[in-house]
């Protein structure tokens, strides 16, 4: 538990509280807060994977969180953005896919785990949790910039990203939901 892999995944679960309450107002020095503080957890985000693997202290506790974590602030911009209505319209169905497929994947995870069934992250999955990364990064600093950067076309970037995380997110969870298939017999 007091391992730093661990101790930087925890951190990211008891951010997401902050990061709500930056965001609640949505006022443009808030907003650029919550980005720092969203850039912050991306950080720990590599870092606690990385250190587990270099120190050789990857954990059960670690391998069960650190999804939980990720999953967690995702879910939680996504409601913020909706909130502060930077996702709205269209906009709402890449976010509505993302959000449905974390659930469904955590889903099968479970359900393979009681039958002893690893399932790894694939390469193609690490790209789409980096464009969805990007895309809500974006969002939330376009939140903030058009006080500070008018120009800066950090919205248009969010929202283009978004769709692709969700085109990713459509394969990636068909893979997955390929894999889980195999492993589910007659009722």
């Amino acid at each position: 538990m007091s391992s730093l892999p661990n101790v930087l995944t925890l951190s990211r679960i008891l951010a997401v509280p902050l990061f709500v309450l930056l965001m609640w107002d949505g006022t443009w020095i808030m907003n650029l807060a919550a980005f720092g503080l969203f850039c912050l957890a991306g950080i720990t985000d590599y870092l606690d994977g990385y250190l587990a693997r270099a120190q050789g202290t990857v954990s059960k506790l670690g391998i069960f969180l650190d999804p939980i974590a990720d999953k967690i602030m995702v879910a939680a911009v996504i409601i913020m953005l909706i909130h502060n209505d930077a996702i709205v319209g269209w906009t709402m169905l890449p976010a509505l896919v993302i959000i449905l497929r974390e659930i469904a994947v955590s889903g099968l995870r479970e359900f393979l785990a009681e039958a002893k069934v690893s399932l790894p992250v694939s390469r193609l999955a690490k790209w789409k949790t980096a464009i969805q990364m990007i895309a809500l990064g974006a969002l939330v600093l376009g939140q903030s910039s058009a006080r500070w950067w008018p120009d800066l076309p950090a919205h248009e970037v969010g929202v283009v990203a978004l769709f692709v995380a969700a085109l990713l997110t459509l394969v990636t969870g068909w893979d997955y939901l390929r894999v889980g298939l195999r492993h589910m017999g007659p009722a």
